[in-house]
């Protein structure tokens, strides 16, 4: 049966969001071995793991480098997860590539390991098909930056052990986040189906004209996004309605479903000239600063934000509140 208490952890592909994993766990005291065939694997959990370090001490709640974790580089997936009690899956989205990984940590890893696959989109149930113990699978959706975003949505499937989803559940809370158990599999989960909902909105907005990519982000960041981070959706909207709550709000304003405003039912086809139009309108928005160095600009206002709702004992801030207690 998996535990929830973890000393060493494999962490199977190491991009932007198995990094960002890693760093994490590693800040926790968690010993990680790394499997990524790129051979930019350790390079990149490096840069992120930096990165990572400096914005907890930004937080103030950076342990010593005794109470860091170490990184390992492993050649295989059988050596990654060889003594873990928790394996992390994040290769890239592709179902196929997703089943073999996952097969090949199901019959490498000791039987009380906890199987997470960090996907966007896919259910665990159907990423469970092939495995033999299916049981012990669970989605863990993080966000990135990993090491900064308290949020991961814990998807437990058909097959998944229930003692499996109550051992997750305190295991990323003692690794400082905010686990969310999503109790009904859909794909892409709770956060990713009204990013998906925002993004192809903003598609329609430059296939058109309409806006550009930094017109549209300014819209956001100037705007609705500075409530979003605090208050979420429906809180925001509640305090829309003024005195009257929610009621008034869905009275005075649910009507406009109806009106033509947006194209939320479709998508624009995503041609060379679109893509080019976004990429090259990307570029001149923020092309001219490297992206460790928008990393890391991105981290210090996380920082600040976290600080500031912890101060208020709000949202997120709670989270981090909850690390200084540990």
């Amino acid at each position: 049966m998996p535990e929830a208490s973890v000393d060493t952890a494999a962490a199977v592909g190491c991009g932007v969001i198995g990094a960002g994993w890693a760093a994490r766990l590693r800040l926790c005291g968690i010993d990680v071995r790394v499997y990524d065939p790129s051979p930019a694997a350790e390079r990149i959990a490096g840069e992120v793991h930096d990165n990572a370090l400096r914005a907890w001490r930004g937080l103030g709640v950076a342990p010593s480098d005794a109470a860091t974790g170490t990184l390992t580089i492993c050649a295989s997936i059988d050596e990654a997860v060889a003594g873990a009690q928790l394996v992390v899956e994040s290769v890239p989205e592709r179902l196929d590539l997703k089943h073999a990984t996952l097969t090949a940590i199901d019959a490498a890893a000791d039987p009380a390991t906890m199987i997470a696959s960090s996907t966007s989109g896919f259910t665990p149930t159907t990423l469970a098909e092939p495995l033999a113990r299916p049981d012990r699978l669970i989605v863990a959706h993080p966000f990135n930056p990993v090491y900064l975003l308290p949020l991961v949505e814990v998807v437990p499937g058909q097959q998944t052990d229930p003692a499996v989803t109550g051992a997750a559940l305190v295991l990323y809370r003692a690794l400082g986040m905010h686990p969310l158990l999503v109790r009904a599999e859909i794909d892409a989960h709770i956060a990713d189906r009204l990013l998906e909902a925002v993004w192809r909105e903003a598609l329609w907005l430059v296939n058109d004209g309409v806006a550009t990519t930094e017109e549209i982000d300014d819209a956001i960041r100037y705007g609705f996004g500075l409530r979003w981070a605090q208050m979420g959706l429906f809180e925001t909207y509640r305090i829309a309605g003024g005195e009257g709550g929610m009621r008034h709000f869905i009275s005075q304003f649910g009507e406009a479903l109806n009106w033509p405003w947006t194209k939320l039912t479709d998508v624009p086809e995503l041609t060379d000239d679109l893509i080019d139009r976004i990429a090259s309108q990307s570029d001149a928005q923020s092309g001219a600063i490297g992206i460790r160095d928008l990393e890391r600009i991105r981290d210090r206002n996380l920082v600040a934000i976290l600080r500031a709702l912890e101060e208020n004992d709000w949202g997120a801030g709670r989270t981090i509140a909850a690390m200084r207690d540990r």
